[in-house]
């Protein structure tokens, strides 16, 4: 059970550190309109994980429901950043899905 809880903390860093490259990279893109749905959501994200991976290092009671929440914003994330080929939101996208697997791995 440790070595899970700490692939899930650091699939949460690894992840939240994919969607602020994304975000940052996105305000970079041309059509930045476009590209507003990914920001928003490497944002949520981002936070997100890093509160899911704290809760976790902190062996908190509500680290379960934290980590449901998360698997489902990294999904949502996964989703929106696969719509885009720029190589970050690609990166960003895969980032998101490690995190959703290990995330619901420990919900569960």
């Amino acid at each position: 059970m440790q070595h899970d809880l700490s692939a899930c903390i650091n699939a949460c860093y690894h992840c939240a550190e994919a969607c602020d490259h994304c975000a940052i990279s996105c305000l970079n893109e041309p059509n930045i309109d476009m590209m507003r749905g990914c920001i928003r959501l490497d944002m949520q994200c981002a936070a997100l994980c890093r509160l899911a991976a704290q809760f976790m290092t902190m062996e908190s009671e509500y680290s379960r429901r934290l980590c449901q929440l998360c698997a489902e914003v990294c999904q949502a994330c996964a989703e929106e950043c696969g719509k885009h080929q720029h190589d970050h939101c690609q990166h960003c996208a895969e980032a998101c899905r490690r995190c959703a697997e290990a995330c619901q791995s420990m919900a569960a």
